[in-house]
Formats: structure tokens, C-alpha cells, sequence
């Protein structure tokens, strides 16, 4: 038995969270025989910390078919690198990814989603920002139950605040809580870049980008400039919502970036009293846009007073109540979002040398 037997026989394990086989993820790092003896290590390239012990048991149990093996050990580990954004779009210094959750209309959920992904990525052991791209209504500061002014040790860039292990900014931590931000498209669009640029974000994994609602010149606008790996849809099953969705799901395509999945909140109401389950707003609008457009339903989520009191409170659910059924499907909504990301192709722009001419 050899190295070349062990790889062959593990192109036949699958991860249960890609559903590929380890080998073609290329997450079989080395492979080490010692007689009868074998040690496997496995490095999947998304956040999977509370998934270490099955995916070790997964494979050491696919091991210990192969005949003749004898003692199994298996270690497991997870690295995150740069994947490809849309043409013509560089990345930004410090930010290997950038996810985009947006809805074509407000009220929908969209910034309690944004704040319980970045949570749930950092929970599995990534390294997560949060960037409140909604100037006219920034809603992050109050969810992360953050208050004070960033510093800037040069005047000229931003500290990221810090709250429940993640990096943000957002233009409520530069603005009183009452100014209205009375300003017009341009303005708003060189905002969010400087939001962008000008933030020293510390080598993150991902950053989590909480979009403006709607389908203006301000999201297209950003869709083309700002570098983003994927795109997170956030809708109600109402029929009016689903329009709006399906709008935003279009702006993405035209620009070239690929959409992640589709969330549906607000899907049922169990009443606290009695338990009945209601569908409220309707029922199967997400799963039938998802249908007609062939990309992910990433996870449904109740309408629940919980959540609201949760976010209002700067506790959000992934950080207030870590093993409750919401939090494991924003975990869930995170796993599916991080594994559509590791299967795209990797961004290699960062490894070729500038090249300098001296006369």
C-alpha cells in the first residue's frame, strides 16, 4: 500500500458539506504510509470548525475500508484564500473575499442577515468584517452594540471597530443618530468606496457587505466597482418582495457576479402562546424564484420576535443564543454561502509581480 493507493481510494469519500469528493476539492494535503499505517491531512477551504470531528470521522471511516489498512489518523483544518470576482475589478488590500447581501426592497430582514452571517462565518473560525453599505439608513452600529467614533492613526485612514470578534464600519459611526444623510447618488457611491478604501481591515477572509435596499444607480454603481466574490438575495415569501428580489437577482447577472443563494425571512410565525404555525407573508416565494432562476435556497427563517429584540439589543441571534434552532440555520445559511465561494475558481492576480522599468 502506497500513497498513490490511499488518494485513489479517497476519491471516493465525499464532504457532506460540498458533496464533492475530497480529492477533486483538492482537500487531501498530504498522505503519509508507514507500513500498514496511514495519516491523512485535510484542509477544506471554507470556515468548518464545528465540523472538524464529522468530516475526521467521514474519512477515517472511508479509510479503514481499504484493504490491508491498519492504524487510521486523520487531521482536519481549513484555509481560506482569494477567489475570482467579477472582470475588471481588482481586489482590495487586507480583504481576500467579499460577500454582498442585498434585497430589492427595504424591510425585508436584509441587515439582521448581513450581521447573523458575518457572526456565524467568524463562529467557524473565519476571519469576518462587516461593512454597512446602507448610508441613508445605517442600521450595523445598533446591531453590534457599538457606540464611539473610529480612530485614525495617520488622518487620513479608518481603525475598524470591533464587536462579537468581527471588524465594521459603517457611516453611523461618523454621523449623529439623528443627521439624515440628505445626499445625492455620487455622493453616496464615493462614501461607500472611501467606506471601502480607506478602512484598514485587518487580512479578513471575508468581508460582509450589508448593501443599500433597492435596485438604483447607487447598487449598480457599487455591483461595478466594489470587487465581490458573491451575492446573498434576502427576501420575504410575499409576492411583492419576490418582484423586488428577482429585480435584484437581475442587476447582479448584468454585472457578472454570481449569485450565492436566495434567504427567505420572516417564512413562518409559530405563535409563543399556543404554537400554531402560520405563513403570514405567504408561502413558497423564495423556492419558486429559486426554481425559475436555478440558484440555491439557502435556508428559511421564522418570523420571530426574538430575533428583532436580539438585533435591537447589539446581541444578535448567532452571538445571543449560539445553540437555538435560528441560530443553526444562519450557521447553515454561513456553511452553504463559504462552500459556493471555495468551489470558485481561486484569484491569482495577487501573485504576479509588479514589473518595473528603470531607464
Amino acid at each position: 500500500m502506497n500513497q498513490s493507493d490511499v488518494l485513489s481510494h479517497l476519491a471516493s469519500c465525499i464532504d457532506p458539506n460540498t458533496g464533492r469528493d475530497f480529492v477533486k476539492d483538492k482537500s487531501i494535503k498530504s498522505v503519509s504510509v508507514t507500513g500498514d499505517d496511514v495519516l491523512v491531512e485535510v484542509v477544506v477551504g471554507y470556515p468548518a470548525r464545528s465540523q472538524y470531528e464529522a468530516l475526521r470521522d467521514v474519512v477515517a471511516a472511508h479509510l479503514r475500508t481499504l484493504p490491508g489498512v491498519g492504524k487510521v489518523s486523520v487531521t482536519v483544518g481549513h484555509r481560506i484564500v482569494s477567489h475570482a470576482v467579477q472582470r475588471g475589478v481588482k481586489l482590495k488590500p487586507g480583504i481576500k473575499n467579499i460577500i454582498a447581501v442585498a434585497s430589492g426592497k427595504g424591510g425585508v430582514g436584509k441587515s439582521t442577515t448581513a450581521a447573523n452571517l458575518a457572526l456565524a462565518l467568524s463562529a467557524e473560525g473565519a476571519n469576518v468584517g462587516l461593512l454597512d453599505a446602507d448610508i441613508y439608513g445605517p442600521s450595523q452600529p445598533v446591531m453590534l452594540g457599538i457606540s464611539g467614533r473610529p480612530e485614525s492613526a495617520d488622518g487620513k485612514t479608518l481603525e475598524p471597530m470591533e464587536a462579537h470578534g468581527l471588524q465594521a464600519m459603517s457611516i453611523g459611526f461618523l454621523i449623529d443618530t439623528d443627521t439624515p444623510m440628505v445626499w445625492r447618488g455620487p455622493m453616496v457611491t464615493q462614501a461607500l468606496e472611501q467606506l471601502l478604501t480607506d478602512t484598514n481591515w485587518r487580512d479578513l477572509d471575508y468581508l460582509v457587505i450589508d448593501m443599500p435596499p433597492g435596485t438604483g444607480d447607487i447598487q449598480l454603481t457599487l455591483s461595478q466597482k466594489v470587487p465581490v466574490t458573491g451575492a446573498v438575495i434576502v427576501t420575504t415569501p410575499q409576492e411583492i418582495a419576490v418582484i423586488d428580489a428577482r429585480k435584484g437577482l437581475k442587476m447582479f447577472e448584468k454585472v457578472g457576479i454570481p449569485i450565492v443563494g436566495i434567504v427567505e425571512n420572516m417564512s413562518t410565525h409559530v405563535c409563543s402562546n399556543c404554537g400554531h404555525v402560520e405563513s403570514i407573508f405567504g408561502e413558497g416565494g423564495a423556492k419558486a424564484m429559486c426554481n425559475d432562476y436555478n440558484v440555491p435556497f439557502l435556508g428559511g427563517l421564522p418570523l420571530d420576535g426574538r430575533i428583532r429584540a436580539q438585533a435591537d439589543g447589539g446581541r444578535p441571534t448567532v452571538v445571543a443564543d449560539p445553540d437555538g434552532l435560528v441560530s443553526k440555520t444562519y450557521k447553515e445559511i454561513a456553511r452553504k454561502t463559504a462552500v459556493f465561494i471555495a468551489q470558485k475558481s481561486e484569484d491569482h492576480s495577487a501573485k504576479f509581480p509588479s514589473i518595473k522599468v528603470v531607464a
